[in-house]
């Protein structure tokens, strides 16, 4: 074989064994460690919320949010757009006697998280925040009120060193919180 056909062989093999390596690599399913992780993440993190069962109108309304690991490693949860922050978005389907309720309070924009906006809920532990949805819907009327959380949460981290993510490497996790009821009655 002379030097030219040699060379336009070699440059051959090497472009068709990169396509190869890189087709074999795009099919290959993540590590059997990654998919566990996600499994994992898409079963963890029990929510429930808490309000009183009776409120006078005008008085504060206060819900309760609570998140419980039931897993054996500790999970770092964004608390952008959960009570754990605070009401500062529409995080919540709040209804009376079945008509849904606008949303009155502050709508935040936001950059990259910094590493204090993530909460440490440790093995078998709760964190809870809590909230008087009075500042932002409207409990004025007497009726039947049903609060649901809207069920995600933007970011959660199973390593401390992970965090915090940018807003392009978020792994959202929705959660399920039965929702509760209240009634108010006139004052």
């Amino acid at each position: 074989m002379t030097r030219g056909k040699l060379s336009l062989t070699l440059l051959c093999l090497g472009v068709m064994g990169g396509a190869c390596a890189s087709r074999s690599s795009e099919g290959t399913p993540p590590p059997a460690a990654a998919r566990q992780e996600e499994s994992a993440m898409a079963t963890t993190l029990e929510c429930a919320l808490s309000a009183p069962k009776t409120v006078k109108a005008g008085e504060p309304v206060e819900v309760v949010f609570r998140l419980t690991n039931p897993t054996a490693k500790p999970l770092y949860v964004l608390d952008w757009h959960t009570p754990l922050e605070g009401l500062l978005n529409d995080i919540f389907q709040i209804t009376r006697d079945g008509t849904e309720l606008s949303y009155a309070g502050p709508m935040l924009k936001r950059g990259n998280p910094g590493a204090d906006d993530y909460v440490a809920v440790a093995p078998g532990a709760s964190v809870e925040g809590r909230v008087n949805v009075a500042l932002a819907y409207d409990f004025t009327q007497p009726g039947r009120y049903r609060i649901a959380f809207r069920g995600r949460l933007m970011d959660v981290a199973t390593q401390q060193a992970e965090v915090p993510h940018t807003l392009d490497g978020f792994r959202e996790l929705p959660v399920k919180c039965p929702e509760v009821e209240t009634a108010v009655v006139a004052p």
